[in-house]
């Protein structure tokens, strides 16, 4: 059974118990699934080479999740428990992250040249799972914001992951959609399910905080190193590979503006 706990939330003192955490942390997986799905829905109607638009959108994700790991995970796991554990958990969450990068086939694959109709489609496949692989650490960062306790900094980095799915997964269903194998529903449909792991992988980051609070700071370094790894080592390659770096660098400058301004009105 969980313990109860005292959160604040919105300024007020709520008395909420490990189950509530957990139930909380659902929700918040369930928002950004949600978002994920909404993201996606454009493959019915969007026509035409879209890169440079879902490059932009993968710029602004990358922004917020920057500013999430930080204002979100690292700060909040700094005065739960000091610094040491946060920079342990960090360099796990990275390491973690390169391990699981080395052992499956990761997006900058999508930008080598491919030859073929089955090698585009290899490709494309490598794709979605590299952004499912990396709805990972997301998913259980939400969870682990939810289980703390510190609800604001928890819808915080629930918004942040939400937002940065929308264009996440419009990517993954454009992707397989543009194959010329896959009608667009069933594009959408992977599309949609890339994003689903982050709902039991929340609950889980939620569960495993509240049965050991002592592991927090480790593991809200954990879920920032994890999300900053796949920023540097995934999503900016990516992004790069056209050569329209100017521009995605405003669209990664807005998104981190963005989520600051989120994170200072929500603990407001």
């Amino acid at each position: 059974m969980f313990a109860a706990g005292m959160v604040v939330a919105g300024g007020l003192l709520l008395s909420l118990s490990g189950g509530d955490l957990v139930l909380l942390a659902f929700l918040g997986g369930l928002v950004t699934s949600i978002l994920n799905m909404l993201g996606c829905i454009p493959v019915f109607f969007l026509r035409g080479p879209l890169e440079k638009l879902t490059d932009l959108g993968l710029g602004f994700a990358a922004g917020v999740m920057l500013a999430a790991s930080f204002t979100s995970l690292i700060l909040p796991g700094i005065e739960s428990g000091g610094v040491l554990p946060v920079l342990v958990g960090i360099l796990l969450g990275a390491l973690a992250v390169s391990y699981m990068d080395k052992v499956i086939p990761h997006m900058h694959l999508l930008g080598i040249g491919v030859e073929g109709k089955s090698s585009r489609l290899r490709a494309v496949w490598l794709f979605a799972l590299a952004i499912t692989i990396h709805n990972m650490p997301e998913g259980l960062a939400v969870g682990v914001g939810f289980g703390s306790g510190s609800i604001a900094s928890a819808m915080a980095l629930m918004i942040a992951i939400g937002l940065q799915n929308i264009p996440e997964g419009l990517s993954v269903g454009l992707s397989l959609a543009s194959s010329g194998e896959y009608s667009r529903a069933k594009s959408y449909l992977v599309a949609v399910l890339s994003g689903i792991v982050e709902l039991p992988l929340a609950v889980v980051g939620a569960a495993a905080v509240i049965a050991a609070h002592q592991i927090l700071p480790y593991a809200m370094g954990f879920a920032a190193g994890a999300m900053i790894f796949v920023v540097s080592d995934e999503i900016i390659p990516e992004v790069h590979r056209l050569g329209k770096e100017r521009s995605i660098t405003f669209s990664l400058v807005i998104g981190l503006m963005l989520m600051l301004f989120l994170d200072v009105i929500l603990k407001a």
